[in-house]
C-alpha cells in the first residue's frame, strides 16, 4: 500500500504551512530519509524527509500556497506497486507516518542541486515581475528590485536561484543598495608586523558576496578551515537581519584565490584590503574557527576599522587540535568516506542534512581546491598542532570581545577558552559541538545582533 507523505507541524503555533522548493519531481526514485521539500516557516528553512523507500506519485503540495497541516502532498508507491489516483490512494494509505523535520542545510547548495518547481498556476503578480513567493521574500530581504533580476524560470519567472546569484554578484556601485558607511577611522598600526595593504581601488583579493544589504553598522563574516561562505547562510534563517552582512572566503577556500599564505598575518592583509576596496567600517568581525584567529589578527593589527570581535570555537588559544579530523577531511573523496569525519563537527548530527554532504562532497572533488586547503593544514596545524597563538592578541584588544563554543567541541576543546582576560565575555552552550553557529544558530545570531548595536 502507498505510503502518505504529509505537511508536517513544525511550529508549535503552525495551522498551515508553504512549500518553498521540491528536492525530487514526480517519478522520482527515493529511499527513506532522502530529503523530499522545504518548508519556509517564519523562524526558518525546515527540510522534510521520505518517510519510505520507493516512487513519489500524485504531487499535490504546490510550491508557494497555504497547506493545512497533516494534508498529503504526496505518496510514495513500493518498487512494483501500481499507481492509484489520489481519492483511491487515501482509503487503501498506509497509517501516516510521522515525517520528521530535518535541520535547515548548514551550507547552500548549488542552484543546479536544489530545482525548483512552478506551481500550477503562476499567475502574473500586480507589479508586472513574475516571481516565487520565496524569491520575493528573498529579494525583499537583500533590498533587490525584482524588476531588475533575469528570470529562469518559465516565462521568465524569478526563481530563488536566480535571487540567490543576484546577491553573491558585486553590483555596479551606481545600482548597490544601502552601501555600508565608509571607514572613517582606522586604530594606530605602529607596532604591527606588517604594513598596512597597499591596493588599487577595487582591488578586493579575497571573493566575498554580501549576504544581506541593510542600514547600519556592517557585520564581515569569517569562515573556518575547509568552509567557505555560504556556511553562514544557515545561520541568517534564525531569524531577520537588518545589518549589512558581508562574508569572505579564506585563501585556499570557495573562491578566494588557491594559495597557501605564510601566516596569519598574510591573511589579514588580504582581509584588510577586501575590506578597504568595499569601503567597509566601522565593522563587527566574526570568525569561526580558524577564522576566528585570523579575524582576530585582523583586529589586533588596527589597520581595519574593527569595532567589536566575535570568536565562535576559534583556533588559537591552544596547542590541541583534533588532527586525525584534519587529515581525514582533505583525504575523503566520497560520502562514505567524508561523512564520518563531518559527524565530528556536531554534538547533533541531525544537522548534518543531504545538501550539506553534498555541498562538502563538490568542494572535495576540486582536487586544486583540497591540495590547497592539505598545504595549509600543514603549514598552520602541522603535526596535529596549533603553531599560533592570539591569546596575546585578545589581551591587548580595547574592544567589545566575545568567544562562543560548544561544550562538547570535538574539533577544539572548549576548555583552551578557559582563563581568558576578564574584559572578554565567554558563552558555552550544553550539548554543542564545533558549529555552535549551526546547532545554535538562533542564540548565536542574537549576539551578534546586540554587539553590533552597542
Amino acid at each position: 500500500m502507498p505510503v502518505e507523505v504529509i505537511l508536517p507541524k513544525v511550529d508549535m503555533d503552525m495551522a498551515t504551512g508553504r512549500i518553498s522548493r521540491w528536492y525530487v519531481g514526480e517519478g522520482a526514485t527515493v529511499k527513506k530519509g532522502d530529503l523530499l521539500f522545504e518548508i519556509e516557516t517564519d523562524k526558518a528553512a525546515m527540510e522534510i524527509d521520505a518517510p519510505a523507500s520507493g516512487t513519489i506519485r500524485d504531487i499535490s503540495g504546490k510550491e508557494g500556497i497555504d497547506i493545512p497541516v497533516g494534508e498529503a502532498v504526496a505518496w510514495i508507491y513500493a518498487e512494483g506497486e501500481a499507481t492509484k489516483p489520489a481519492k483511491d490512494a487515501v482509503a487503501d494509505a498506509t497509517p501516516v507516518q510521522e515525517v520528521v523535520p530535518a535541520a535547515a542545510a548548514p551550507v547552500a547548495a548549488a542552484p543546479a542541486a536544489l530545482p525548483e518547481l512552478a506551481p500550477a498556476n503562476p499567475g502574473k503578480p500586480s507589479n508586472g515581475t513574475r516571481a516565487t513567493p520565496l524569491a520575493r521574500r528573498l529579494a525583499a530581504a537583500a533590498g533587490l528590485q525584482l524588476d531588475a533580476i533575469a528570470g529562469s524560470g518559465p516565462r521568465g519567472r524569478v526563481m530563488r536561484s536566480d535571487v540567490e546569484t543576484a546577491i553573491a554578484a558585486p553590483a555596479p556601485a551606481a545600482s548597490v543598495p544601502a552601501k555600508p558607511a565608509p571607514i572613517v577611522s582606522r586604530p594606530s598600526a605602529s607596532s604591527q608586523p606588517r604594513p598596512a595593504p597597499q591596493r588599487s581601488a577595487g582591488a578586493a583579493p579575497l571573493n566575498f558576496a554580501w549576504l544581506r544589504q541593510g542600514e547600519g553598522r556592517p557585520i564581515v563574516l569569517i569562515h573556518g578551515f575547509g568552509a567557505d561562505l555560504n556556511s553562514w547562510r544557515p545561520m541568517l534563517a534564525a531569524g531577520p537581519v537588518d545589518a549589512p552582512l558581508l562574508a569572505l572566503d579564506l585563501p585556499g577556500h570557495g573562491g578566494s584565490p588557491r594559495q597557501t599564505p605564510a601566516d596569519l598575518d598574510a591573511i589579514a592583509c588580504d582581509v584588510e584590503a577586501t575590506l578597504a576596496a568595499l569601503d567597509v567600517g566601522p565593522a563587527l568581525l566574526v570568525g569561526h574557527s580558524f577564522g576566528g584567529a585570523v579575524a582576530a589578527t585582523v583586529a589586533a593589527r588596527g589597520h581595519a576599522d574593527v569595532r567589536a570581535l566575535a570568536l565562535i570555537a576559534p583556533a588559537g588559544l591552544g596547542p590541541e587540535i583534533n588532527g586525525a579530523f584534519l587529515q581525514g577531511f582533505v583525504r575523503a573523496k566520497s560520502e562514505a568516506s567524508l561523512t564520518p569525519w563531518l559527524r565530528l563537527l556536531v554534538a547533533d548530527e541531525a544537522v548534518l542534512s543531504k545538501p550539506f554532504v553534498n555541498a562538502t562532497l563538490a568542494q572535495a572533488a576540486d582536487a586544486e581546491l583540497r591540495a590547497a586547503q592539505a598545504e595549509i593544514s600543514d603549514r598552520f596545524f602541522a603535526d596535529g598542532t596549533q603553531t599560533f597563538d592570539i591569546r596575546g592578541l585578545l589581551a591587548a584588544l580595547r574592544m567589545p570581545v566575545r568567544v562562543i563554543v560548544g561544550a562538547n567541541d570535538r574539533i577544539i576543546p572548549a576548555s583552551q577558552s578557559l582563563g581568558l582576560p576578564g574584559e572578554v565575555a565567554l558563552h558555552v552552550f550544553a550539548a554543542t559541538g564545533h558549529m555552535p553557529q549551526v546547532e545554535r544558530r538562533e542564540q548565536v545570531l542574537k549576539i551578534l545582533l546586540e554587539m553590533v548595536r552597542v
